[in-house]
């Protein structure tokens, strides 16, 4: 499927064009940030992994220098544009081996866990 089939596909859910343009963007930030988290290139500060960023050498892992906290924003726009769209949720998966965001129809999660159903029931945006 190619971008524009996939904006189409999200704006059928009843996102606008920006919107879903939007969410795109968001996407492939948290897709890439969740890859440079797999590689040990970002780590964050903080006993639960959730303090400060910063870039590590994938080398011999020393901390090089702190790192602009993409995924945090990403995050924050994403909460900002979904609370216009309240027949939706979302779902952001952190396996960059795949897409990292899916929005669901509220309809069909019908009380199932989201980790069990975000890839068959919802629509992937990317």
């Amino acid at each position: 499927m190619c971008r524009k089939d996939n904006l189409n596909q999200v704006m059928s859910l009843g996102v606008n064009y920006d919107d879903a343009r939007a969410l795109r963007r968001i996407s492939l930030t948290l897709r890439r940030w969740s890859e440079h988290e797999c590689n040990g290139a970002i780590q964050r500060d903080g006993v639960r992994g959730d303090g400060v960023p910063y870039w590590h050498s994938t080398f011999d892992g020393r901390k090089l220098y702190r790192a602009p906290d993409r995924e945090r924003g990403a995050l924050k726009r994403l909460n900002q544009i979904m609370a216009r769209y309240p027949a939706l949720i979302h779902y952001v998966q952190g396996d960059p081996r795949g897409c990292a965001l899916h929005l669901i129809p509220r309809e069909k999660v019908e009380g199932r866990d989201l980790d069990a159903i975000y890839s068959s029931r919802g629509y992937p945006v990317y």
